[in-house]
């Protein structure tokens, strides 16, 4: 029997990322053990991406009314989230 295939846990895999990357920025690991850390991140970075992938197509599928957007572009000229002018 297959397990069923779900989206990875987004917050977990980047968790996990960002603890490889401070071990591999401290230096202190050997070569092997660093290699294999980078191979993982680079597993983690893509699990990061694909629940990337399924959240903005969850949030494209909730903007869509009768098949229309209903979200217009943000305009570069307009002040920023904070309400501060972008100077």
């Amino acid at each position: 029997m297959s397990k069923s295939k779900r989206p990875p846990d987004f917050e977990k895999s980047l968790a996990e990322l960002e603890a490889l990357v401070e071990r591999l920025e401290g230096g202190e690991l050997p070569l092997e053990e660093s290699l294999k850390s980078f191979e993982r991140g680079v597993a983690l970075t893509r699990e990061c991406q694909v629940a990337l992938q399924a959240a903005q197509a969850r949030v494209d599928i909730l903007l869509k009314r009768d098949g229309q957007e209903v979200v217009e572009p943000l305009d570069a000229d307009e002040d920023d989230i904070d309400g501060d002018a972008l100077d």
